[in-house]
């Protein structure tokens, strides 16, 4: 289906036919008109607007442009099917079936959201984090309830927090850290939430809820999608706690709940960079450092019912920790953490198995689609000798591959000399008893698979690419 037919269908769905009940986004409509009328009258008229719009969000939520816009942004996000088996192409022809019982639902408050299927991935600095994929009319309502809610929550929320919030990222996140440690503040307090969105209190959180939503069908069908179950191994596990990640709303719930951490922080003076739930607060003295510390964490496990990683939550020069990948070097310089710089060989050392049974082109495509998100990522990082050595070593793993695919001594020997080494040369390589490792490291390798080779066949160069995004 081309674009134009898809934008074509998207407009015409059944489904967003409708006005959602005419609901008009601004106030003050019922203000008298004219010099002469009463303030207090206008104030009064504006006040009970705000609250008829308050009480009538789900009208706005069912609008066509907001559904349409929904539906539009979870076709291009994608992303697998839930426990219905249901794809995200195949959910227009469900819409276009029962587009309006959906709706219908929406509008009366008894929208029952499905199980969400229970999926683990490994993170990166261990262990397993948990995802719940709801199926894909649940994304679509989620991304409708969101599209109305962030733009009236995110205005409220404090300028330190920078995680799942329009026009922020986590780049503003640390570069504003590096401008407190460039102040003086040199010692990080290093919150670390333990399974934060597995253990999200949902009294707690629904409580800030109802402080901004007062439109009760809003309400219970937010309540509903926290406790809907989880599907794992084909076993439904009752959920009264989380807001399992991989649904839309997740971030910004999660955002309103450690929006209280933020308002706590501020009210004490404190600087702080937040990102989701990675908070860093810095300070002058490690004194105030496990001052700060002490306090927080009986806030967070007290008021907002919580749990603090003890053994991952630290007190130290900046230097020392990371944040978001990034470690900040004194005097406010940026850098790669130790941690990060060990992933990346990881996932090179996966991509380039000699083992793994495909092409060396096809290595090199993995590679250049992994390595040119990851430079972009750390393109702020003083890491110029570090991506010269990072660049050596993948080449050197290429020339490895690329002499084992040669496999028997005759075919490393031909292909040697086809590069324009020596017959001489070519068979001591060939004969050679050691490892193609230690071979990929030979003269005759670099003479015969040369920098220019890897220029040619495009692999991306990670010290080119670096010095391009910095120019």
């Amino acid at each position: 289906m081309s674009v134009e037919q898809q934008k074509g269908t998207w407009e015409q769905l059944s489904l967003f036919e409708g006005e959602g009940g005419n609901v008009r986004h601004g106030v003050g409509s019922d203000r008298v008109a004219g010099a002469e009328a009463d303030e207090e009258r206008q104030a009064l008229a504006a006040l009970t607007e705000d609250r008829t719009l308050a009480s009538k969000q789900m009208e706005r939520i069912c609008e066509r442009e907001n559904l349409n816009g929904a539906y539009k942004r979870v076709r291009r996000n994608k992303g697998a099917p839930g426990v219905d088996g249901m794809s995200v192409k195949g959910m227009l022809g469900w819409l276009k079936e029962h587009g309006e019982e959906l709706k219908a639902s929406l509008l009366d408050g008894s929208y029952k959201p499905q199980e969400v299927l229970g999926v683990e991935i490994p993170k990166p600095g261990g262990g397993k984090r948990q995802l719940g994929i709801p199926t894909a009319v649940d994304r679509l309502v989620q991304q409708a309830i969101l599209q109305v809610l962030q733009p009236e929550w995110d205005p409220t929320f404090s300028e330190s927090s920078y995680g799942f919030r329009p026009g922020r990222s986590a780049h503003d996140a640390v570069r504003q850290g590096a401008r407190y440690v460039e102040e003086g503040r040199r010692i990080v307090v290093d919150i670390d939430l333990a399974k934060f969105f597995d253990k999200v209190n949902h009294d707690v959180l629904m409580a800030r809820v109802a402080r901004r939503v007062k439109d009760k069908r809003l309400l219970k069908i937010i309540r509903r999608f926290l406790t809907a179950g989880m599907m794992r191994d084909g076993v439904r596990v009752e959920r009264y706690q989380g807001t399992p990640q991989g649904g839309p709303l997740s971030p910004l719930l999660a955002n309103l709940l450690l929006d209280d951490l933020d308002k706590e922080l501020e009210k004490r003076g404190h600087k702080f960079c937040r990102y989701a739930d990675d908070c860093n607060i810095y300070v002058r003295t490690e004194a105030a450092g496990e001052r700060v510390k002490a306090s927080i964490t009986a806030y967070l496990e007290g008021k907002l019912k919580l749990q603090v990683n003890r053994e991952k939550s630290a007190v130290g020069p900046v230097w020392e920790r990371k944040f978001l990948g990034y470690r900040i070097l004194p005097g406010g310089r940026l850098g790669i953490a130790p941690k990060s710089q060990e992933r990346v060989k990881e996932r090179i050392r996966a991509i380039t198995r000699r083992n793994r049974g495909v092409t060396l082109e096809q290595m090199i495509r993995e590679l250049n689609s992994y390595l040119t998100g990851w430079v972009t990522y750390y393109r702020y990082a003083a890491c110029k000798t570090f991506l010269q050595r990072l660049d050596e070593w993948i080449r050197r793993k290429l020339r490895c591959v690329k002499l084992k695919q040669r496999k028997r001594v005759y075919g490393v020997m031909t292909f040697l000399r086809s590069q324009g080494v020596p017959e001489w040369r070519a068979w001591i390589l060939a004969l050679s008893g050691k490892g193609w490792w230690r071979k990929a490291g030979s003269p005759s390798a670099h003479e015969a698979i040369p920098k220019a080779w890897f220029e040619e066949i495009g692999l991306v160069s990670l010290t080119e690419r670096y010095a391009m995004l910095n120019q």
